[in-house]
């Protein structure tokens, strides 16, 4: 905020402040007002000092230099609008740069990996010998694994000859303790 000292009779000393040069649109309403307000006031400083010479210079002078000022502070205002819209500018061309480096980066990253998963295929085609190998290595697993399960059922069929000798004993022996109750309770 810039302030200014207004010199006039009915308000000597005064500050007025004003709006800076990053305000909006409604600033310019507020400038265009207060500098309607000072002219009005140095009009009538005119009107009621019209026979004297040396007043007309001072208002003459004090309306030039609130001219000039204003031209100042338009002209200001402006440069800064045009330096932001180039900030504006600016950092949208380095985005919009930016964007177009990391698309091309991505397309030659795409393309290395379209290649070399190519050349996996191919190697892994033009090698016979590796899918025979790993068949090998699977029919080798499958074979350990069945040979553990015929082992397996190997001793649990000897276990179950095992429990049919001993349960066909044991049903001799129960035969033959029935005989001998039966005689001794005759």
């Amino acid at each position: 905020m810039s302030t200014v000292v207004v010199n006039n009779k009915e308000e000597t000393g005064v500050r007025k402040t004003l709006p800076s040069a990053s305000s909006t649109a409604s600033t310019a309403a507020t400038f265009n007002s207060l500098r309607n307000e000072r002219l009005s006031r140095l009009n009538s400083a005119r009107s009621s000092n019209v026979s004297n010479a040396s007043s007309d210079a001072a208002v003459n002078h004090a309306e030039s230099y609130f001219l000039r000022r204003e031209h100042r502070l338009s002209a200001r205002r402006k440069a800064e609008e045009e330096a932001a819209i180039n900030d504006y500018k600016k950092m949208y061309e380095k985005a919009l740069a930016t964007n177009q480096r990391l698309k091309s980066r991505l397309d030659t990253s795409k393309q290395e990996l379209t290649a070399i998963q190519d050349q996996l295929q191919r190697a892994q085609k033009g090698r016979p010998g590796a899918c025979e190998s790993n068949m090998l290595e699977n029919e080798k697993k499958e074979s350990w694994a069945l040979k553990k399960r015929i082992s397996d059922i190997e001793e649990q069929l000897k276990v179950k000859a095992e429990l049919k000798s001993e349960n066909q004993r044991l049903k001799d022996e129960n035969g033959a303790l029935i005989r001998v109750i039966t005689k001794l309770s005759k």
